[in-house]
């Protein structure tokens, strides 16, 4: 068994500035979504072995305290690409031995990228 997917939820219209971030910030790419899903709006984004959705919810709020978490190799590489961008950078040092980071996507979801030493 393995983890196929995670979803996060956008407001509707935001696909433009979810793309840019996650396409254009992050460098992931996006997958085409299935024929019969793609009215619903949102996107689809490889990431490693697995997948990130970003599905549409019309009473949308941010998730601030759930979030999705990935495993990168610079953590520091990938702290000064969002601090370009101007996003927010979080480090965290709560657990011993592992670096990590927590971000906002365009629409104010948290995102966690961490590394393992």
């Amino acid at each position: 068994m393995r983890l196929h997917h995670v979803q996060l939820a956008i407001p509707p219209g935001s696909e433009p500035e979810c793309r840019a971030f996650y396409a254009g910030v992050l460098g992931w790419r996006e997958l085409e979504k299935p024929a019969a899903l793609k009215a619903r709006g949102g996107l689809w984004f490889a990431v490693g072995t697995g997948e990130l959705h970003l599905g549409v919810e019309v009473d949308f709020r941010p998730a601030r305290k759930a979030h999705p978490a990935f495993a990168v190799s610079d953590l520091d590489a990938l702290a000064a690409k969002l601090q370009a961008v101007g996003a927010p950078v979080e480090f965290d040092d709560a657990i011993a031995g592992l670096r990590r980071l927590y971000t906002a996507d365009d629409v104010g979801n948290r995102v966690e990228f961490l590394e393992h030493p």
